[in-house]
């Protein structure tokens, strides 16, 4: 017993002792949250230059380069109000109109909307109001690639445009006018009356790498001035989304979000050079799903440099038909599989049929460079002019050789066609092209213009005038060729009337416009 009760004052003793030991080193012991001024950070993301040199990622200042250069452009159509539809509220029932009348609503159900205007009555009677036509806008993203204020775009972006405006990044807004378009790249080039702009310089597109940080800034959805970033997720992409007939499509594509209102913005690297005119996106939803597509700087800067230098863009062309290289085209043709472009058609009288280049040749390379697919070789050729040579590195029946095409414009010439009276035509808003002698006694005529393309311009913005209208007369004047033309309208002022025919369409047209100088 004693010996138990020994035992548990020992134990008691323990215990007291260590709660006194714990409130010691414990109970006294306070929770402390440091504070400090700021979040300490460090830069956890590195990037090469192209040295080779490490640096931290930092887009900041690749955006304050590149926002100024980058503008809104905002476009106006109108289209003929012909198609006899109406937009209109229905009169409630008699009596849900007696309990409204004395209403503020009783006025508003009591009018119908046709045509988006009310009704005015007259006599008793309603009468319909319907406007000559309706406006369409469309809006969407340029870069200014020269102080003097030539603006690339997409083509999608101003195509059938009356009139096109053009916001910088200060707010300033300017009436734009068309240098040119080329459709098979879908590239437009405008130009605004401003000096000492903001301009991006255009980079070797070919040395962009897969993998490298690329930046896109445009509006998307009209939100001014919208910088994302991303990677270049591949290159020579065709997506099939250019329905010209002689498109071109070789697209870098990019994960950096791009959204409706990109489209005509830029993709700069991390120097804040272009690299790309972002063009498209493929999604389901109509948005940024993960996949952008740019037209590459070379291409965009060959089609600057031609509606620069001849007025029209001079595309070379090999003139064949050609599939990318795999595993199915190879057990298909009972071929050994390699990388190249396989010929499946060779056009007659074509630069590629006077090069001898044969139907099942596989191409390799042009110029020393690899061809890794179609896309790709399209691109190569679309920085060529007719008239310019290519070497070609192709595989035929499992042997290599060299060969080399003068490349062809589409109408089969190796000569550049310079289209004069640039001035003119660009008030007019018009591509124009004399009609051959076939068409002429076909419509026994004895020449005449056909109106090839219209944008923004005049005749667009004050006529009806449609594409393919052959111009025969203006002003009472007979026009057989595009010299008879300018010789009409050189110093015109005031009105203008143009007479023509459409080769579809029975009757004479007249078109009616006034010309400033």
């Amino acid at each position: 017993m004693k010996k138990t009760v020994f035992i548990s004052a020992i134990l008691s003793l323990l215990i007291s002792l260590g709660v006194v030991w714990g409130y010691q080193n414990f109970g006294n012991n306070t929770v402390e949250i440091k504070h400090v001024p700021a979040t300490a950070t460090s830069k956890v993301l590195y990037a090469a230059n192209a040295d080779g040199e490490i640096a931290p990622l930092d887009f900041t200042k690749t955006t304050d380069k590149v926002l100024n250069a980058v503008v809104h452009i905002s476009s106006k159509r109108k289209i003929p109000n012909n198609t006899g539809q109406m937009y209109q509220y229905r009169n409630l029932p008699d009596p849900f109109q007696d309990f409204f009348k004395e209403s503020p609503f009783g006025n508003f159900f009591n009018k119908r909307y046709e045509y988006g205007q009310p009704n005015e009555k007259k006599d008793g009677e309603s009468q319909k109001i319907k406007p000559k036509s309706l406006p369409v806008m469309g809006t969407g993203s340029g870069v200014v690639i020269n102080e003097k204020g030539y603006i690339l775009t997409n083509n999608h972006v101003i195509d059938h445009a009356d009139e096109i405006e053009v916001t910088l990044h200060n707010n300033g807004t300017y009436k734009a006018t068309v240098v040119g378009t080329d459709p098979s790249t879908d590239l437009a080039l405008l130009q605004i009356k401003a000096d000492d702009l903001t301009a991006l310089p255009m980079v070797n597109s070919d040395d962009v790498k897969v993998g490298e940080w690329v930046l896109a800034v445009g509006n998307p959805f009209s939100l001014n001035s919208t910088v994302t970033a991303g990677i270049v997720s591949a290159k020579a992409r065709n997506i099939n989304i250019n329905k010209d007939k002689f498109a071109v499509e070789s697209f870098i594509q990019t994960d950096a979000a791009i959204n409706p209102g990109n489209s005509g913005g830029a993709l700069v690297n991390l120097n804040g050079d272009l690299i790309g005119i972002n063009t498209a996106i493929a999604s389901r939803t109509g948005s940024y799903s993960g996949y952008g597509f740019a037209v590459p700087s070379n291409i965009a800067s060959k089609v600057v440099e031609d509606l620069l230098k001849y007025g029209a863009v001079q595309r070379g062309m090999l003139g064949v038909t050609i599939r990318t290289m795999d595993g199915h085209l190879a057990k298909e043709k009972d071929i050994a599989l390699q990388q190249g472009v396989y010929v499946e058609k060779v056009a007659q009288n074509s630069a590629a049929d006077e090069a001898d280049l044969e139907e099942g040749d596989i191409i390799l390379s042009v110029d020393g460079k690899k061809v890794l697919n179609s896309p790709m070789l399209q691109g190569m050729i679309a920085e060529k002019r007719p008239g310019d040579k290519v070497k070609l590195k192709i595989s035929r029946k499992g042997k290599e050789k060299e060969i080399n095409v003068v490349l062809k414009s589409r109408q089969g010439s190796t000569k550049l066609k310079k289209k004069e009276h640039q001035k003119i035509l660009n008030q007019l808003g018009a591509e124009l092209e004399n009609i051959d002698k076939e068409l002429a006694e076909k419509l026994n005529i004895d020449g005449g213009v056909k109106v090839t393309q219209l944008y923004a311009g005049k005749l667009r913005l004050q006529t009806q005038m449609q594409e393919g209208f052959i111009i025969t007369h203006i002003n009472g004047r007979k026009i057989k060729d595009i010299n008879d033309v300018m010789e009409s309208l050189n110093n015109q002022k005031g009105g203008v009337m143009i007479e023509g025919i459409y080769e579809e369409l029975p009757g004479k047209h007249y078109y009616a416009f006034g010309l400033d100088s």
